[in-house]
């Protein structure tokens, strides 16, 4: 799975080899013009070998991207706290759990874990709770005791992600300020 976040390019012997001979000195000895010439021979199979090397590391940090790489998703999980049981997940569900809780660690308002719900693919409302409190409390409105405090209700209002909604809550959760109850409403 490619990272949604960069992209990685080698350069191929071609790039290598015109920046060889632009780094070249100028003058009789240096024929850098001449491509049957020792000299462009030698530019040629070093900029191959620079080629190989610059696709070697490039494979390798497509890799090592947070959840790009299947044969490390339970590592990633492990080590960001996540669930390492399938679920029922595909490997692509999987890696997007993984990035989306390695960039996604901040924040603590509503607009952000509705924004952080959409990048995995829900539409989300966020129902605060709090205790009745005189003169903040309107005659309309629900009275809750203190065992509310800190509680938040999740409406899930559309869900393109293919994850069930307590995949989400089990994301949420963990990110919520402290002493913050998740549920699904």
């Amino acid at each position: 799975m490619a990272s949604p976040y960069y992209t990685l390019n080698a350069h191929t012997a071609a790039d290598y080899a015109a920046a060889a001979v632009a780094l070249m000195p100028r003058g009789r000895a240096w024929v850098a013009g001449d491509a049957a010439s020792n000299q462009a021979a030698v530019n040629g199979a070093l900029a191959q070998i620079w080629a190989e090397f610059d696709a070697a590391a490039t494979h390798v940090l497509s890799l090592s991207s947070p959840g790009a790489n299947p044969d490390l998703l339970v590592e990633w999980e492990e080590t960001l706290g996540l669930s390492t049981s399938t679920d029922g997940l595909n490997n692509e569900q999987r890696g997007a759990q993984v990035l989306s809780r390695f960039v996604g660690g901040g924040g603590q308002s509503e607009a952000y874990f509705i924004a952080f719900a959409s990048a995995l693919g829900f539409t989300i409302e966020i129902t605060v709770y709090a205790p009745f409190r005189a003169g903040v409390a309107t005659a309309v409105g629900a009275v809750y005791d203190d065992d509310w405090c800190y509680s938040w209700g999740v409406t899930v209002v559309a869900n393109t992600s293919g994850f069930d909604p307590s995949v989400l809550i089990g994301l949420l959760q963990p990110m919520a300020p402290a002493e913050t109850a998740v549920f699904l409403l």
